[in-house]
């Protein structure tokens, strides 16, 4: 009854996906001639031509969304994966149908059709997908169209999963009970969750209760057993997901990727690549410009007024560290006496720290002193969004205390971070810096860089406690 419901909930689907692309085919015709976007200098071709080619497109784009898998269940799968790969398939048909085109030689057809087409196809069915999802996710929350599933384990790794999966019942998915290896296990309850079975009993449970998904999430010492399991499931006719147990080494940027087929499990990546990298260099160049040119004339006035309130240089240079564990030399505006680390040594600043100027506690509260970075910026040294730098005399006592403290220099050092806009700076709780620059660093986008960006000014540059 499940598969049958299933396989109408997929012939629904397929039937709508095929007519939102003839219907997107359809309006890309019309969006070209018949409307005064640009003018159709050749004259209108006769709409019968390009009705020629619905079935061919029709065909195409049906075998590409079935080739990268836009029917199979996605109970937990993102909304964003799945656009992604409707993208990839409508690229894919356009070029193939571009390529049919060729042999259709009494034709013409306009590529600004193909453009329009390809673009509104990608929207159109990212919309349907989506409002779809979501009508089924209503439905599994109201106890509709729901899978049945054991989970094998009694570990915190099956707890884990188990209260995951209680999180969210908009994924449809209802726990039968617990399979474990003890018999005497048998009747126990983990947390609310009964245990039903052994592994010997996997085959006659999956019969009784009508199982549909079988999730192994054993122990790392207990995975030899994996096999075990898989054989007591025999040829049953269910989806079987294993949990490996590494999720508590993942760290930024974990998860699984595939090399021809072959799943490789990611513990630790970095966001920064490929065009990433480009994005943000571009943006820091951009932004550290500006920054200079409208800052330059109050640059200029705080370098006059340190020369003329207190003796020594105008900058302090201080050794920092940033990306990969590299140092380099950072900028500020001298706020202290030149020899204020004489006698105490590498210490933080504190509040009415003594070996401030008097020029120096004004360019620290307001964070004037931290101008001169976005020449820091320009060189490459650091980032105008990102961990905030330390001094690695500092660090090595931090990562013996912190665990993942070194994970923060997987990215550039900043001018500010998200742990600054919220609040955490200066000697503030330092393991909360720390998960907020992770936090960072794990959901890194332009956007994310843009918005710190924006609280930094909305916000204000003064900061209570900056000393």
């Amino acid at each position: 009854m499940l598969k049958k419901h299933s396989q109408f909930i997929e012939s629904l689907l397929f039937i709508s996906d095929l007519f939102l692309i003839a219907a997107s085919w359809l309006f890309s015709y019309y969006l070209r001639f018949h409307t005064s976007l640009i003018p159709a200098d050749k004259g209108i071709p006769p709409l019968k031509s390009y009705m020629l080619l619905v079935i061919p497109i029709l065909l195409i784009w049906g075998f590409a969304f079935r080739t990268f898998g836009l029917y199979r269940p996605r109970r937990i799968a993102s909304h964003l994966s799945e656009i992604f790969d409707i993208a990839k398939a409508c690229l894919l048909s356009v070029l193939v149908l571009v390529a049919v085109t060729f042999f259709f030689r009494q034709y013409e057809f306009s590529r600004l059709v193909f453009l329009f087409f390809g673009v509104i196809t990608v929207a159109a069915l990212s919309l349907e997908r989506l409002l779809f999802r979501e009508i089924l996710r209503y439905a599994r929350k109201k106890g509709h169209n729901l899978r049945c599933a054991v989970v094998v384990g009694m570990g915190d790794l099956s707890l884990a999963i188990l209260k995951r999966i209680e999180m969210h019942p908009e994924i449809g998915i209802k726990i039968a009970g617990i399979v474990t290896t003890d018999r005497n296990e048998v009747g126990k309850e983990l947390e609310g969750f009964k245990v039903i079975a052994v592994y010997d009993d996997l085959r006659k449970i999956i019969r009784d209760k009508e199982i549909d998904h079988v999730i192994i999430a054993l122990e790392w010492e207990q995975h030899s057993k994996v096999a075990e399991v898989l054989k007591n499931i025999g040829d049953e006719m269910v989806d079987i997901k294993v949990i490996p147990d590494i999720y508590e080494f993942m760290t930024v940027r974990g998860g699984v990727d595939e090399l021809d087929g072959l799943p490789i499990i990611s513990l630790q990546g970095t966001p920064l690549y490929g065009w990433n990298i480009v994005a943000k260099k571009a943006a820091d160049i951009v932004f550290s410009i500006i920054a200079v040119i409208i800052t330059a004339p109050l640059m200029a006035l705080i370098a006059i007024l340190i020369k003329i309130t207190s003796p020594g240089p105008v900058f302090y240079k201080q050794e920092r560290m940033g990306i990969g564990g590299d140092t380099f030399q950072m900028l500020k505006f001298r706020s202290m006496r030149t020899d204020a680390e004489k006698e105490s040594g590498a210490v933080w600043a504190k509040a009415d720290d003594p070996r401030r100027t008097r020029l120096g506690t004004f360019l620290r509260k307001t964070s004037l002193d931290e101008l001169p970075q976005f020449f820091n910026v320009l060189k490459g040294d650091m980032s105008i969004v990102g961990p905030r730098p330390e001094r690695p005399v500092f660090i090595e006592e931090f990562r013996k205390n912190i665990p993942k403290y070194m994970l923060r220099h997987k990215m550039k050092a900043g001018i500010t971070g998200w742990a600054q806009v919220n609040g955490l700076r200066g000697d503030t709780n330092l393991k909360k810096r720390i998960e907020c620059d992770l936090y960072y660093i794990e959901n890194w986008s332009v956007a994310l860089d843009l918005k710190i960006m924006w609280l930094t000014i909305w916000k204000g540059l003064v900061n209570k406690n900056a000393y």
